[in-house]
């Protein structure tokens, strides 16, 4: 779940925001009844993408704790682009969360015209930033040079690098917990599911529709388990499996990663004609391994080591979007020694708060569920899975190990029960490494009423809105109508679609995947993430 559409760390989000919470007199009285909150006072947006919408922001004041609804507040930034249907045709507020956990929805609000046939029309957009992200007060951040250049190597081949990595986990987390105070408590999806019903109620209706991407589709499944009379129309993109939160979830996208950067190798060889790699996916795999090797002596312009070669390369597991810039970096490296592409595919660190996104991703995961507090359990599974599959496994065990030393009580998942709930569109690819397609199908076991889009043999994650007719055409008469395809028997999905194809940089095409790729590249400017 650590990269999707908006799920990069974002240090700008449109708001100017002070810090710190607000103070209690400030607040409007709530019932321990169940908290009510005050009106948000809308107002004018600082982002470039929504002022030229006509979008509207303000905060959602919400407690801290809810079980001291008369205690401490904090503010949820929250954007709105309203339906631009006649009133006659509305249907109500469009909540969207990117996913994450940890990543900034406020751009949000611009999904409705991504929408085929107009279908988003029909709705008030709401963009929001989940408490402790982006413009929310307060915002998380621990320490903006934990990800730095040149770092250890992700791999513990010795027991000192080990050691040291733990101790570099160890001193996050501890970094979070003196700078998260009292937040770090509430932090849990539970906390984030009762901001969104305090948003409902804000907007004074008495259902929400809402729109989850990746973790974002986890959200919906909490808020729906808890709320299922308040569910109306939900679209649930890269289905988050709620049987294997957190640990687990993160051992199966080892392997899947591993699985989909052989069918990346495998494009870049297919394309030797631009990126002189190798002719075969073997070929250009050793490439990659024998650099990243290469690089732990002599780090590419003195920043880019092993570790950073692996992060640049990550987005290429994730999705199509973006394969000729990582092809390019690779080649412009191996075949001319030239780390620009490199250092441009690369964040460079120190920048207060661009941890942002990253803290809240632990703050979330590390107290939804305990994890294994025993390291000797994660060394044997993360060696077991890097014998077969070591492409991703321990960068990802490294981006967890902080929860190991986490500052905050973990608590227990929800159990995921959907049956009550009406009608839910699920979508998914079929070799979705993020959110491993199993997840999409337990999900439909768990909404009986729920319909599953599969686009079939893809690699894509949270890729819907990108030109595929099949898939958006569907989204849309469900937004419009409330219509979706026949739910079919068995444990499979209901309607099979193309995939995001994968891009052809020597074609000019009416549709190849570069098409799909600017249109997700001007969504992705439109929300403030490149």
């Amino acid at each position: 779940m650590r990269k999707i559409l908006a799920a990069t760390i974002a240090a700008s989000v449109g708001l100017l925001v002070g810090a710190g919470t607000i103070p209690v007199a400030a607040t409007a009285t709530a019932k321990t009844s169940g908290y009510q909150p005050p009106a948000i006072d809308w107002g004018t947006c600082t982002r470039p993408s929504l002022q030229v919408r006509g979008a509207q922001c303000g905060f959602l004041v919400v407690p801290l704790d809810y079980a001291k609804p008369n205690g401490t507040k904090i503010k949820i930034a929250v954007s709105r682009i309203k339906h631009k249907s006649a009133d006659s045709a509305y249907q109500g507020v469009m909540l969207t969360n990117p996913g994450g956990p940890g990543g900034s929805g406020l751009g949000l609000a611009v999904l409705g015209e991504y929408v085929p046939n107009g279908a988003g029309e029909f709705y008030d957009w709401i963009g929001f930033d989940p408490r402790g992200v982006g413009s929310s007060v307060p915002a998380l951040a621990c320490d903006p040079n934990y990800a730095g250049y040149n770092r250890p190597f992700y791999v513990p081949v010795s027991r000192q690098l080990e050691k040291t990595w733990l101790a570099k986990a160890k001193g996050y987390a501890k970094a979070c917990d003196k700078a998260g105070g009292a937040l770090l408590d509430h932090l849990k999806t539970t906390d984030s599911v009762a901001d969104m019903e305090s948003l409902r109620k804000a907007l004074g209706q008495s259902k929400i529709n809402f729109y989850g991407f990746s973790y974002g589709t986890y959200l919906g499944q909490v808020y729906a388990t808890q709320h299922p009379d308040r569910v109306r129309r939900f679209v649930l993109d890269g289905v988050v499996n709620p049987a294997r939160v957190w640990y687990d979830a993160n051992l199966d996208q080892d392997i899947q990663f591993d699985k989909n950067m052989d069918v990346f190798f495998g494009w870049v060889a297919r394309n030797d004609a631009t990126y002189h790699l190798g002719t075969t996916a073997k070929v250009v795999k050793q490439k990659y391994y024998s650099t990243l090797y290469s690089l732990i002596k002599n780090p590419a312009a003195g920043k880019i080591g092993p570790d950073e070669w692996n992060d640049i390369f990550v987005s290429a597991g994730y999705y199509v979007f973006g394969w000729e810039d990582v092809a390019s970096a690779f080649a412009a490296w191996v075949n001319d020694k030239d780390p620009a592409p490199l250092l441009d595919s690369y964040a460079e660190p120190g920048v207060a708060g661009s941890d942002n996104g990253y803290a809240v991703y632990l703050g979330v995961q590390c107290t939804d569920v305990k994890w294994p507090q025993n390291w000797s359990k994660w060394q044997r599974d993360n060696w077991k899975i890097y014998s077969k599959y070591p492409f991703i496994t321990w960068n990802n065990a490294w981006y967890n190990a902080p929860c190991l030393n986490w500052g905050a009580k973990a608590g227990k998942p929800v159990a995921i029960n959907g049956k009550k709930v009406p009608p839910v569109l699920l979508i998914a690819e079929t070799n979705d490494a993020a959110t491993p397609y199993s997840g999409a199908i337990e999900v439909r076991k768990r909404f009986p009423n729920s319909v599953l889009i599969e686009g079939v043999g893809g690699t894509t994650h949270s890729g819907s809105l990108s030109g595929i007719a099949c898939t958006d055409d569907t989204i849309a008469a469900y937004l419009a109508t409330g219509e979706l395809p026949d739910r079919v028997r068995g444990n499979r999905s209901d309607k099979q679609c193309d995939p995001i194809p994968q891009p052809n940089p020597a074609a000019v095409s009416a549709f190849s995947a570069k098409t799909a790729d600017n249109a997700r590249a001007e969504l992705q400017d439109a929300i403030g993430v490149r």
